[in-house]
């Protein structure tokens, strides 16, 4: 058996490839590895060496696969399948398992690399330089809703949604060395989260909303910091009672599949309404829609308030009010259902800010 790196120069490329020989039978395949024939510059010499040590570190696992394999003929024609079908079936794999939104995020990302004029290529064929020019179509190229450019932190999912695919196929033994190892992420900005004070809150309870249910869901999400897809969702049988005026919902979150024990106050339960059967959902006839998302604005237009409120806006605004009522950072992550503290600690840098704020506000009025 002999497996051996072999180079053929092409204009100003030069591709490499591997040939494997064993018992007078021959196979090769490409690696996806192009060098630069003639380097000039520093980092083009640079870029080489790191491609040819790619290529060892490629060989060196093959030639272990197939010592490991008895020296039977191995199958090469996993490396050659289309990366986009693949992509595809690992979004679909998403639509059984996790979340709706999760699926609709892969889907997402899915149309976006369907536009990518490099789309159309094997495994075999990915390397740093094609993630490279992926992660620069993102950023400078790809149009998302009305023709606007997509944010960063959008970029920064539809990259990952590429990452976890290459992941997978490393797993699944289509590829031995991962191409993402030697290619930087994109980076990651710090979104902007708009929430309610406790001024702004006690605001929007007195003002009129066109929609009463959508007005009592937002409120019922201040207080208790659930995501629209909770509050949409849970029914009366979630909601419990263990004490005199003490009231909790028992749910699985919709996102991360945990179940979830939540102690809730007695205004928020007010705004559920009359008990009704146990099957029945809490805010009968909330939806998620651009008609509801209008009469939101509205509602907080009439409030004094005009920034842009979203509905995730009243789980904000329950991060931020606990956490300057005194409340530890780790009581809010377990109320908020978060698995990682970080997520959690979003909201301490928005108190952070908040008190930098406050503070840039005091002079000696010279």
């Amino acid at each position: 058996m002999k497996l051996t790196i072999r180079e053929r120069k092409r204009g100003e490329k030069i591709h490499l490839y591997m040939d494997y020989y064993n018992k007078g039978k021959r196979k090769n395949i490409s690696l996806g590895i192009s060098l630069i024939a003639n380097p000039k510059t520093k980092l083009e010499r640079s870029t080489n060496k790191k491609l040819r040590e790619l290529a060892e570190s490629v060989h060196a696992k093959y030639l272990l696969r197939f010592q490991n394999e008895a020296h039977n003929m191995p199958d090469f024609s996993k490396i050659n399948t289309e990366f986009m079908v693949y992509f595809e079936q690992q979004m679909e794999k998403r639509l059984e398992t996790d979340s709706r939104s999760n699926y609709g995020n892969w889907y997402s990302a899915f149309q976006h690399l369907k536009r990518y004029p490099k789309r159309n290529v094997r495994f075999a064929d990915i390397d740093p330089a094609w993630l490279e020019e992926l992660k620069y179509y993102l950023e400078h190229s790809a149009k998302g809703r009305g023709g606007r450019p997509l944010s960063k932190n959008t970029c920064v999912s539809y990259y990952r949604k590429v990452v976890a695919t290459l992941r997978q196929a490393v797993r699944e033994g289509i590829i031995y060395k991962n191409p993402v190892d030697m290619v930087a992420g994109i980076r990651e900005t710090e979104p902007h989260r708009e929430f309610l004070t406790q001024k702004e809150l006690q605001a929007a309870q007195a003002a009129y909303c066109d929609n009463p249910v959508l007005k009592s869901a937002f409120l019922f999400g201040c207080l208790t910091g659930l995501r629209h897809s909770d509050i949409l969702k849970l029914t009366w049988q979630e909601v419990q009672q263990y004490g005199p005026d003490k009231y909790r919902i028992r749910f699985k979150q919709k996102k991360t599949k945990s179940r979830e024990t939540l102690p809730i106050p007695k205004d928020a339960y007010r705004l559920m309404g009359e008990r009704r059967s146990p099957a029945e959902k809490v805010f009968l006839g909330l939806t998620y829609s651009d008609h509801n998302n209008h009469i939101l604005q509205k509602w907080m237009i009439r409030a004094g308030i005009e920034r842009h409120i979203t509905f995730h806006a009243s789980r904000h605004s329950f991060a931020v009010l606990q956490l300057e009522s005194g409340t530890d950072i780790f009581t809010l992550k377990e109320l908020l259902g978060h698995k990682d503290i970080k997520s959690t600690l979003v909201y301490a840098k928005i108190i952070d800010a908040k008190k930098v704020e406050a503070m840039n506000k005091l002079s000696l009025g010279n």
